[in-house]
């Protein structure tokens, strides 16, 4: 018959130094993948202003319509990157915080504000670059508006 034998003292578990190398790696690996996730994360704030921005273009517009009425999308004080301020008059409709890291620019820079008539079109046609502050350009969105009022995104710079 078989038997099995058991050892009555036998150590069980990790070692301290067993602990040390695996935490070791670990960080190593973490090190690595750190890089990786920054590029991430400047993706998302990129996406997520250029989202909010056409967002708040597709609601002056429906507005605007609705209300038969101008409505007026405008830079905050200090520019695009601080934020925007969607408004039908002294009314609020609306208000975006700019978010950092990111800068907006327009192409030509005397557009402070956009006016969507109350036939959904605009008062000029513009175009805002959306850029991490590291300045990698493959990272950028450019957010346009034509004249019929439409907006849109696509990638890169304007």
């Amino acid at each position: 018959m078989l038997e099995l034998t058991v050892r009555p003292n036998t150590p069980r578990g990790f070692t301290l130094l067993e602990l040390m190398v695996t935490l070791a790696i670990a960080a190593i690996l973490a090190s690595i993948a750190a890089p990786s996730f920054n590029g991430l994360i400047e993706n998302q704030r990129v996406r997520s202003v250029s989202n909010d921005l056409l967002s708040s273009l597709n609601l002056a517009r429906s507005e605007a319509v609705t209300r038969n009425t101008n409505i007026t999308i405008e830079q905050a004080s200090g520019g695009w990157s601080y934020g925007w301020t969607v408004s039908a008059g002294a009314t609020v409709i609306r208000t975006n915080d700019g978010l950092a890291g990111i800068t907006l620019t327009p192409k030509v820079s005397t557009v402070t504000q956009v006016v969507y008539g109350s036939n959904g079109r605009v008062n000029i046609a513009a175009e805002l670059t959306i850029a991490p502050d590291s300045g990698n350009a493959e990272r950028s969105k450019c957010v346009s508006i034509s004249l019929s009022g439409k907006p849109s995104i696509n990638s890169g710079d304007c």
